[in-house]
Order: C-alpha cells, then sequence, then structure tokens
C-alpha cells in the first residue's frame, strides 16, 4: 500500500523525484537554464523551480497530430522494397509476417510505456540506465545509433538513385552524358548540405512538425500512384532486359530459368526469404520516438498514448500492405527491390511517375532530420552525458552524421543490403529485446514476481527476439556463403 501512495505522488502529483523514491542518486545532471535541453526528468516537479523539458512543446500536442507524428516516425523509405518482399514470400506469408511483426511493435509500446510510467524516465537510453546502469544505457545508445543511421542510409539512397532520372527526364538529357547534376553522389551532397543541414540544426524535434507532416502526405501520393498504376499497366509487360531475378522476357511473356510461365505466388520460398523478415521488422521501428511523443501529447496518460501507437502502427499497416499487393499484382515476379525502378522500366518519362518520384524524394528528404534528432541525442548520452546544451557540439554531430551518413550512400551497393544487415541486428533489439528486458528488471518484484502472466511474456518476447536475430543473420550468412550476393549488393 505504502508503494501504491508512493506511486500515486509520482506519477499524478508530481512530488516525488525519482531518484528521492528509489535512493539513487543519478552520477550525470543536465543544466539548462533554456529548459530546452533533452533531460530524463519526466514529469513536472512542484517546487516552485522551472522544470528541465524535453522539448518546448510538452503537453500540447492534440492527439490527431499524435497519430500523424508517430505515423511518420514508423512510414520509411522501407514501403519502396516491400513489393520485392511479398514476391519472395507470396502473399499469405507476407501478410502473416507483416501482421505479426505489426502486432509485437504494439505490445513492445506497451512494455516501453509501462516501464517509463513506473520510474518516471521518458528516455530510451535512460530506461536502459535504470534497468542495467551504463551498460544498458550504452547498448540502448549504440542500438538507436545503427538503426536511425541506416534509415538514413537507406532515406539518401533514394535520393542518389532516383533525383539525377528525376532531372534527366525533365531536361531530356542524354543518360551517357557526364553532366555533373546528373552525378547521383554530387547531388545526395548538395541535398544533405542545403536542406538536411539546416534542419537538423534546429534545437527541439517540435520544429519539424510541417515538414513531418508534408513528408507523409507525399508517401500518401505514392500509395495512390501505386494502386493506380496496377489498373494501367498491362501484365506481363512488355520488356526486353533480363531481371534482377534471372528471368527472361519474350514478346512480352515472362519466362523463368526452367521455361515456366511466371504467374500469381500465394506461398512461395526463395533464397531472398532471408532479407523479408528484417525488411518487415525494420519498417515498424519507432521505438525511439515514443517517448518523446508521449510527454508532448496533451494530458497525457498511458491508455491514451497506447491508443495513439495502436491507431499509427494500423494506419501504417494498411498502407504497407497495399503498397506491397498493388506493386507485386502489378509486376509479379518481374518486381525490383526498389519499386520506382521497375516502373522506368516500362517508360522512364511518365508523367504520373515522374511526379511520385519528386514526392517520394521530398518525402525521403524532409525525414533524415527527424530521424537524425534520436541519434545525436544517443551520442550526446554515451559521450557527454553531463554536459549542457552546446551550439558547437549541437551543429558538430550533426555535421559528422552526414558525413558519414554520406559516405555510406555514395559506396554501399544497393538497398537492400542495407534493410537487410540493420534491420537483422539492431530492430530486433530496439523492438524485441530491450522493452522486454527493461520492463522486467524496472518493474518491482513485489508488484510483478517473475511467475507472474506480464513477466513470463516480457520473457518469451525477449526469446522471440534474440531468435529472430539469430535466424536473420544465419539466412543472411548462407545468403553470403551460396554466393547469392544479396548482401553484398548483387541485385
Amino acid at each position: 500500500m505504502l508503494l501504491f501512495v508512493v506511486d500515486k505522488c509520482i506519477v499524478f502529483r508530481g512530488r516525488w523525484r525519482d531518484h528521492q523514491l528509489t535512493g539513487i542518486n543519478f552520477p550525470f545532471r543536465f543544466d539548462d537554464p533554456d529548459g530546452g535541453l533533452e533531460n530524463e526528468e519526466f514529469l513536472p516537479s512542484t517546487d516552485g523551480k522551472k522544470p528541465i523539458r524535453f522539448t518546448d512543446f510538452e503537453g500540447k500536442t492534440s492527439f490527431g497530430m499524435s497519430v500523424f507524428n508517430l505515423g511518420n516516425a514508423i512510414m520509411g523509405s522501407g514501403i519502396l522494397g516491400l513489393a520485392y518482399a511479398m514476391a519472395n514470400t507470396g502473399i499469405l506469408l507476407f501478410l502473416f509476417l507483416l501482421t505479426a511483426v505489426a502486432a509485437l511493435s504494439s505490445y513492445s509500446i506497451h512494455l516501453l510505456l509501462k516501464s517509463s510510467g513506473i520510474v518516471g524516465i521518458r528516455a530510451y537510453e535512460q530506461l536502459g540506465y535504470r534497468a542495467f546502469g551504463t551498460p544498458g544505457k550504452m547498448a540502448a545508445g549504440i542500438a538507436i545509433t545503427l538503426q536511425n543511421i541506416g534509415a538514413m542510409s537507406s532515406y539518401l539512397y533514394i535520393v542518389k538513385s532516383e533525383l539525377p532520372l528525376v532531372i534527366q527526364a525533365f531536361l531530356k538529357a542524354d543518360p551517357n552524358s557526364d553532366l555533373w547534376y546528373l552525378n547521383g553522389n554530387y547531388l545526395v551532397i548538395m541535398v544533405s548540405a542545403c536542406i538536411i543541414l539546416p534542419l537538423a540544426l534546429m534545437k527541439q524535434l517540435g520544429y519539424l512538425g510541417y515538414t513531418s507532416g508534408f513528408s507523409l502526405s507525399c508517401m500518401v501520393f505514392f500509395l495512390t500512384a501505386v494502386i493506380y498504376k496496377k489498373f494501367q499497366i498491362p501484365c506481363p509487360f512488355e520488356d526486353t532486359n533480363i531481371s534482377s531475378h534471372g528471368h527472361e522476357y519474350i514478346n512480352g511473356v515472362t519466362l523463368s530459368s526452367a521455361g515456366v510461365l511466371a504467374g500469381l505466388s500465394f506461398h512461395t520460398y526463395s533464397r531472398t526469404l532471408a532479407y523479408t523478415i528484417p525488411i518487415l521488422a525494420f519498417a515498424f521501428v519507432c521505438h525511439p520516438e515514443v517517448l518523446p511523443i508521449y510527454t508532448e501529447l496533451r494530458n497525457p496518460t498511458k491508455k491514451k498514448m497506447q491508443k495513439v501507437s495502436n491507431i499509427s502502427i494500423f494506419v501504417m499497416y494498411s498502407m504497407y500492405f497495399l503498397a506491397a499487393l498493388f506493386g507485386y499484382l502489378t509486376f509479379y515476379d518481374n518486381v525490383e527491390p526498389e519499386l520506382l525502378h521497375t516502373y522506368s522500366r516500362i517508360d522512364p518519362y511518365d508523367t504520373l511517375i515522374l511526379c511520385v518520384r519528386v514526392a517520394v524524394l521530398t518525402a525521403v528528404t524532409l525525414t533524415v532530420p527527424i530521424v537524425l534528432f534520436p541519434v545525436r541525442r544517443a551520442i550526446q548520452q554515451m559521450l557527454f552525458p553531463t554536459k549542457s546544451f552546446n551550439w558547437l557540439r549541437h551543429t558538430a554531430i550533426a555535421l559528422i552524421l552526414l558525413t558519414l551518413i554520406n559516405m555510406l550512400v555514395i559506396f554501399a551497393p544497393n538497398i537492400l543490403g542495407i534493410f537487410g544487415i540493420i534491420g537483422a541486428t539492431s530492430a530486433p533489439c530496439l523492438i524485441f529485446i530491450f522493452p522486454a528486458v527493461f520492463y522486467i528488471r524496472i518493474v518491482p518484484k513485489d508488484e510483478e514476481p517473475m511467475s507472474s502472466v506480464p513477466k513470463i511474456l516480457a520473457c518469451c518476447f525477449a526469446a522471440l527476439g534474440v531468435s529472430f536475430m539469430v535466424m536473420s543473420l544465419s539466412f543472411i550468412f548462407i545468403d553470403w556463403t551460396m554466393g547469392g550476393g544479396h548482401a553484398a549488393g548483387g541485385h
């Protein structure tokens, strides 16, 4: 009963600070006179002092806008590879995997929200610190860094591959010319320096809300165009090229290497199945952004934020499935790892596809600064935990990150390798393992003993994440040893 009373004081009244309750003195504390620095403190104090906050927008975001923000955090360039994933799994297996990952993502958010509510911490890294000390904080920070660097690399890879084609189509330029503005390497550097860097230098993530909304609307336009093109493009479409699947196209008919007519597949298996689960897991990772959005929610409660998460995941789940389904039904086994490249094989000057390319380029470009913020915060937590906000350090970290990501994009062979490797490592940690083990460690044993159903489910959830990681990495390793070349970029 005493624990309940103390917990009520923390959660609803905010009179007791977390370290006062537990007797743990944190070895660091942020000192930001402007109150704009990201900090681990979750609830306002009533001692007459101005509380330190994550952002200046705490408690001012409506329910609908919170759904919109989290949905934008979920949505990414992974949608461009889902039709290819469906081609390698079949419709039924793809639907099962997508549904399972979406449901498990919602459950992991539940674990994060309950853990944060108990200890009054709204930062992923600080949950790790509370659960396992410095090693826990470092593990969470490294996983967030790897995951978001992989996401930003995939976004900029799309800029590198698509922007030259768009410029070439608009200017009717010779594709074999050596013009500098048709060189993807130059263009991705210019976009990073002129658009992404200025947005990434803003002090608070909340300032990017409008660009985030515009980015998501562009992806809705992409989905609409994919559905429309399904009923416009004849199948099989005519193409005299050799596809990345090793199929030949003769007189508009798709032939496999065995000479069998390709068609609709409800269930199938191929060696590229190794990349399917990681791509799906990567597509639903939004966990580093969940707690900051929670704190910005107006009149926040755990139940309200869980509803925000469920709606956001369901909306993105629907968009993912529709984009994959209609992209696959348009090209069947001929779909490429990057869906837009498949459309360009039909008519590179199609007006609608050019507009879709512009929309996707705009969406992924405006998403990069949002994904960069959690990485920078994780680096600050790991390397400068006692330092207050500093513009020089704030700018330097952004410059170093963008430089590193540009190098990855310029030298990485294809987008599928980025999805596969990153999704197989950091995504299981952020979705499955960390939320479960943090929950087990943080929730008091006198409230939920290890023999209780929630703790047992959390243990199974963590075990599922470990097995998922081992399975995905094993598939990718087997694919390498068999000379598939997928991980190495041989598409």
